[in-house]
């Protein structure tokens, strides 16, 4: 009895992904990039965000983001990466390039949203941005600047800069599943929008021909891996 019912909920488990699969409609829910976005780790699923500190939909989608990428199998990791459209941006890269080589998106980022768009705080100025995460008692704001001084740090907000151009970012957010697949967002419901993203990894999976793994993504390890290959 106890097989059958494992077989059970097998044939029902991908009964389920196959009809959540069926609901992305290409060109509504997402398409297809005519140019691949390289991956950071192979042989896993990246889900690319593109991001702006100062876009209130980044504001919002950010605790939700935070909430269902701590749920991702380890075969999945989330890649932040700051949009450079202007010189002056280079600032607000070189932060989220701090955050992610320090491995602390889920610590930082919502107090740095905070500061910047709801407190007018211009962290992409460097002086500005290091007195602000020093006097911060929510995370370690020592560790935060120091990964903000460190030699890949510019590489990195490079690397950010170079791939808004050439992956042709327009808006944010933008999130890129797999490398291949740019999500379509409609309206202000992010929870529906990251349930979507949760479908197309699932697709990626299945076209990958990936086992979905047993045990679910650790926090820790997605931003020093981000900060290894970006000085790579």
């Amino acid at each position: 009895m106890k097989t059958k019912h494992t077989l059970l909920a097998g044939v029902l488990a991908l009964a389920l992904a196959a009809s959540a699969q069926a609901e992305l409609v290409e060109g509504k829910d997402y398409t297809v990039l005519s140019k691949p976005l390289p991956q950071l780790q192979s042989g896993k699923i990246e889900v690319t965000e593109f991001f702006g500190y100062f876009c209130v939909h980044c504001y919002h989608l950010e605790p939700v983001m935070q909430k269902h990428s701590k749920k991702w199998a380890s075969d999945t990791y989330l890649r932040p990466l700051h949009v450079v459209w202007q010189p002056e941006m280079i600032g607000l890269a070189r932060v989220a390039a701090a955050v992610n080589s320090s491995n602390m998106k889920y610590q930082a980022n919502l107090p740095i949203f905070r500061a910047f768009y709801e407190e007018k705080i211009n962290l992409a100025d460097s002086a500005t941005f290091k007195k602000w995460a020093a006097a911060q008692t929510s995370f370690d704001g020592a560790k935060l600047i120091a990964a903000y001084d460190s030699f890949g740090n510019q590489a990195q907000a490079k690397q950010m800069a170079d791939l808004t151009v050439e992956m042709n970012i327009e808006g944010t957010p933008t999130i890129i599943v797999g490398g291949k697949y740019m999500m379509r967002f409609s309206g202000g419901d992010w929870n529906a929008s990251m349930n979507k993203v949760d479908e197309m990894i699932a697709k990626v999976r299945q076209e990958r021909g990936m086992k979905a793994p047993a045990a679910k993504a650790a926090i820790g390890n997605t931003g020093a891996a981000i900060a290894k290959a970006a000085n790579k």
